[in-house]
């Protein structure tokens, strides 16, 4: 055991008369600043508006990515910004999964969707990566697609040929950037929902 797991440990100790982490609340994106705001990022969007408006600081390095422990409706949820870029993001989650004993039921991800438009949300209970590398990571690692996802609309590609790197990594122009503003607080909305086991009320009220 590392001297990083055993202050792990000892800060899930501490912790305890809160109770025991219930989800863990995934945003996917790359980290860096050459990535902020970019397509690809509408995960890490997400994670940094809901952790603004529960006033938590989402900084502290653990399970490779930048994490937060914060209560949501009564549960307390492990909010994580996996730092191993987009490609690797299951072994970030995995870590999470395994120290917490949580299986793939209590996992939630928030990533972006080429195919929806800018401000568009889809939720959905399962799925498969669909193409997602991000998704495709989980996927692979855990062994399941059974898990809770929000998908962010970000647009497609402005003609077929156009490069599918560039178009992810580009940054939302003036417009979509009020509309991923928009769509964002309603993914933390169904966040709230989903926490609470009313997911089909997240769907019918946000899928769009």
């Amino acid at each position: 055991m590392s001297i990083f797991d055993v202050f792990d440990r000892i800060s899930a100790n501490s912790q305890a008369g809160r109770g025991k982490i219930e989800y863990v609340i995934a945003g996917l994106g790359n980290p860096g600043l050459e990535y902020e705001n970019t397509r690809h990022n509408a995960g890490f969007i997400v994670l940094d508006t809901l952790a603004k408006q529960l006033g938590a600081d989402i900084s502290r390095m653990q399970f490779k990515g930048k994490t937060a422990d914060v209560t949501i409706e009564g549960k307390r949820c492990l909010l994580l910004k996996p730092t191993t870029y987009m490609n690797n993001s299951g072994e970030s989650i995995v870590q999470a999964l395994e120290f917490y004993k949580l299986d793939i039921s209590s996992l939630i991800v928030v990533c972006d969707d080429i195919s929806l438009d800018p401000g568009k949300l889809r939720i959905r209970r399962k799925g498969s990566h669909g193409g997602h590398n991000g998704l495709r990571s989980i996927c692979e690692l855990t062994g399941s697609d059974d898990y809770a996802r929000i998908k962010m609309g970000v647009g497609k590609k402005p003609h077929p040929d156009y490069d599918l790197a560039k178009w992810v990594l580009g940054k939302f122009g003036r417009e979509d950037s009020e509309k991923m503003r928009k769509s964002a607080e309603n993914a933390c909305e169904s966040l709230k929902l989903m926490v609470q086991g009313k997911t089909d009320e997240a769907m019918n009220k946000y899928n769009s």
